[in-house]
């Protein structure tokens, strides 16, 4: 139902909550109604703070209430995302965000978390929890008060470019994961933001693109996990940058007002992403509170607009109010902040580990490829960059700088131990090799080339090139983005600076040298001729250091040459595949970046004992899988990666990852191909004509075969199920069955119900729909009863004519199994509405 909407159709397109309770009971999943106590609590009845935020208000300034709504320059900064100043007269105390989907990102050195994406991919919402605490105790002690995270929105397409930020495609998984890490965050007293409401799913044009979605989509697929996150007690939400039916989301009173807040009963803040803002009175009165990072729309112009009576000061008081609230919540109104605690890297590091480890999904393990024992584990061939240099984030908002990260290949080598042959080879140069100086004229060296402050420095000469070819120029600099050296080759600029956040919200690994220097690549068809080239920089306020590189077809093929030699001389080859992926910029394929393809095919015919190990931000074709022995997927798995990489390729731990997202065969068979109006969007505007059909629920539609499916992942042990047996509770179900691990390894098994449609509901649904999921560790040959029970919400499809959840009655097949393409057991139970 495109375009913008009043109040009244607002709140029928996006509906109040009906036919099924909204809340208790069998309405939610068990972990969407656990109580929670301390500061992450959801708010009670309002009694004294309620009283104290009105006393408060009544003796603030308007100014000063403005102050509150708006974010401002940090005169003490710690490096983090936004700061608002307080009110000092008044005992308020100035409030730090910071991001923090993968760790506390400020100016210091903090544990870098392994990706969200991998986190949910141990299906574990205690492990959630854990996570959550991690990240809020050490958002305390770094000074921080608010934490930007945790990201719900829904892998909806695999090209967006934070798909390693978010949990996955299903949005029960979701719900569970993000209400478990909101309240790991909130019970050590950070104050969690769930972003970015609503329907932020690609971050191609995402500032101005146009989302058109109908009602039942967005209640059943992208509002979940934010709902789950608000029955949660999130103290604040991060509004989208995108439109939403017309309206941007961030001032959308549908959305904030009539969703957020109407049928949710949210009481927390809402605030922009940064620059997000568009407008004063609109946006107030449609629900925003919080302008971020400046005050655009909410300083000055507000101040005025209440002057002149655009916008009345009861709704500043409100939006002060609901900041306020939530500040006295986590005690910070109590005559300064709580004590903060003291930093703990060695904790830190340990959760981080300890996720990577549960969430590593082995996607293909034949003939014994894995683990790696007896001759397999003392003749090993590493091969790929990140073999030798730690791969621990992705770019943007999501990038931390860690305490520390060792190698895959250095943590390969210790645990090999003494007497093993643990070699190494490059296979890809993705930092490129040195300009030969003959190849210039006059000559000169382009390496290591420093300019000192406020110096500069210029070549003007001929590069000769003896045969036709590819040439991918590598520049390394240091400094800012717009610093960088200015290099023309013909007359055409290389490396030109764009302005917006392409530059700065860049990659974790391709874009920045082992020794820090940034990088960016060019890569150009050159004819066999002598070229002009030109090169100039200036040296900034602390100089500047830079290198011109480049790799060719010759280059890479003796890269690829020694791959191969390595492989062919080792019994066993583990290859680190790898692709950067950063907020600000989507995927543009699912294949490997560059000429990984080719150098796996190599390696593969040449030892098919081959690991491939995928340090990827999401899905990735395959087109070499068949020849491999082995895949581990273990997308960006923060500082202590290599450690869990390796415990799992040992066998020292069993992995236990699951998929939360489908994979497709390539580029053309999945929900968003062949049809630019669902992604990236025909003239500023997207569609979500796929429905509820979101993720593995359009394979089963389709009747299209994935690569692999949602759910899907190996072990080092074999399990067996038996015994289903489902009954009523309620209005809801449980599914009683047993889970046996026949095999010779302690291992866990991720078992998963979904349940088939109602043929009661004249509605379209989903041939098959996640219902539950239960974690089991089990040693060799034991067995444990699994009880997983299925609220009536799960069970319910919202209906747009009565704008509400109606229970899906009747005869509804139930499924259990290890993913949505591999049921073990199937059962039948008629659903009616209970007492």
């Amino acid at each position: 139902m495109p375009g913008a909407l009043s109040r009244r159709s607002a709140l029928s397109f996006l509906g109040g909550a009906m036919a099924v309770a909204a809340t208790g009971g069998d309405g939610w999943p068990a972990a969407a109604a656990e109580p929670v106590s301390g500061p992450g609590a959801a708010p009670g009845p309002a009694s004294g703070p309620a009283s104290r935020v009105d006393t408060l208000i009544g003796r603030m300034t308007l100014e000063e209430k403005v102050s509150l709504l708006h974010g401002a320059k940090d005169p003490h900064s710690l490096g983090q995302a936004g700061y608002t100043p307080g009110v000092p007269r008044l005992g308020i105390p100035p409030l730090r965000l910071a991001d923090g989907p993968a760790g506390v990102r400020v100016a210091r050195r903090a544990t870098a978390l392994p990706a969200p994406v991998l986190l949910a991919s141990a299906f574990d919402p205690a492990l959630a929890r854990e996570y959550g605490r991690a990240i809020g105790r050490e958002g305390r002690a770094l000074g921080q008060d608010v934490l930007l995270s945790p990201m719900v929105n829904l892998i909806r397409t695999p090209y967006a470019g934070r798909n390693f930020e978010t949990f996955g495609e299903d949005p029960l998984l979701a719900s569970e994961l993000v209400a478990e890490q909101v309240r790991g965050i909130q019970g050590e007293g950070l104050i969690a933001t769930v972003k970015h409401f609503a329907l932020n799913n690609q971050e191609h044009e995402r500032e101005s693109i146009d989302v058109v979605v109908d009602e039942r989509t967005m209640r059943e697929t992208e509002l979940p996990g934010f709902e789950a996150a608000v029955r949660a007690g999130a103290g604040a939400v991060m509004g989208a940058y995108n439109k939403v039916n017309g309206a941007f989301a961030g001032e959308s009173e549908p959305l904030l007002t009539g969703v957020l807040r109407e049928d949710w009963g949210f009481d927390g803040w809402v605030m922009t992403d940064w620059h997000a803002a568009h407008s004063t009175a609109a946006a107030l009165g449609a629900g925003l509170d919080m302008e971020m990072p400046d005050g655009k729309y909410f300083g000055a112009a507000l101040l005025r607009a209440v002057a002149d009576g655009t916008v009345p000061e009861a709704e500043v008081d409100r939006a002060v109010g609901r900041v306020l609230t939530v500040m006295d919540r986590f005690g910070l109104l109590d005559g300064g902040a709580p004590p903060r605690p003291g930093r703990d890297p060695g904790a830190g590091a340990r959760t981080a580990l300890k996720v990577a480890t549960a969430g590593g999904i082995l996607l293909r393990n034949e003939h014994g490829t894995l683990p790696l024992t007896g001759p397999a584990a003392r003749s090993i061939a590493v091969v790929g960059p990140a073999g030798s240099i730690p791969f621990v984030s992705g770019g943007g908002s999501a990038h931390v700088v860690p305490d520390h990260a060792a190698s895959p290949l250095e943590a390969m080598r210790e645990r090999a131990g003494k007497g093993a042959r643990v070699e190494y080879a490059l296979g890809e140069d993705v930092f490129g090799k040195k300009l030969p100086a003959a190849a210039l004229s006059p000559a000169t060296g382009l390496e290591e080339r420093k300019v000192a402050a406020g110096k500069s420095w210029s070549y003007d000469g001929t590069l000769t090139v003896a045969e036709a070819d590819e040439w991918t120029f590598v520049l390394h600099f240091s400094g800012p983005p717009a610093g960088r050296p200015k290099v023309l080759l013909d007359g055409e600029e290389l490396f030109p600076f764009r302005p917006g956040l392409g530059e700065y919200f860049t990659g974790g690994f391709l874009s920045a040298a082992p020794d820090g220097l940034a990088v960016r690549r060019a890569a150009v068809a050159l004819t066999a001729a002598k070229h002009r080239l030109k090169v100039t920089a200036k040296g900034g306020g602390e100089g500047l250091t830079f290198r011109l590189r480049r790799t060719t077809s010759a280059t890479r093929a003796a890269d690829v040459d020694k791959a191969v030699r390595a492989a062919r001389a080792a019994h066993s080859v583990v290859l680190f595949a790898h692709e950067d992926a950063t907020e600000g910029r989507d995927r543009t394929t699912i294949a490997l970046p560059g000429h990984q393809n080719a150098l796996i095919a190599a390696v593969t015919k040449a030892n098919q004992r081959t690991t491939v190990v995928l340090n990827t931000s999401s899905c990735t074709s395959m087109p070499w899988l068949d020849r491999t022995g082995a895949v581990l997927q273990m997308y960006y798995p923060g500082q202590e990666g290599a450690a869990a990489t390796t415990a799992l390729l040992f066998g020292d731990a069993n992995p236990s990852g699951r998929l939360t997202q489908s994979f497709p065969v390539s580029d053309d068979r999945h929900p968003m191909a062949k049809d630019p109006r669902r992604y990236p969007g025909v003239n500023g505007r997207e569609e979500y004509s796929e429905g509820i059909r979101v993720g593995y629920r359009w394979y089963d539609a389709e009747d299209v075969r994935p690569l692999f499916p949602f759910g899907h992942g190996l072990s080092y042990t074999t399990f067996a199920y038996a015994g289903l047996r489902l009954r009523r509770r309620g209005s809801g179900l449980e599914a009683v069955f047993t889970v046996r691990n026949t095999g010779r390894r302690a291992g866990a098994e991720v078992a998963q119900v979904y349940v088939g449609p109602s043929p009661e509901l004249p509605l379209d649904q989903a041939e098959r729909a996640l219902a539950g999921f239960r974690r089991v560790h089990l040693r060799p040959g034991e067995a444990r009863r699994v009880t997983v029970r299925v609220a009536a919400r799960t069970l319910s499809s919202w209906d747009t004519e009565r704008h509400g959840w109606v229970l899906g009655t009747g005869h509804r097949t139930v499924e259990v199994g290890s993913s949505s393409r591999d049921p073990r057991l199937r059962g039948q139970i008629e659903v009616r509405h209970g007492a």
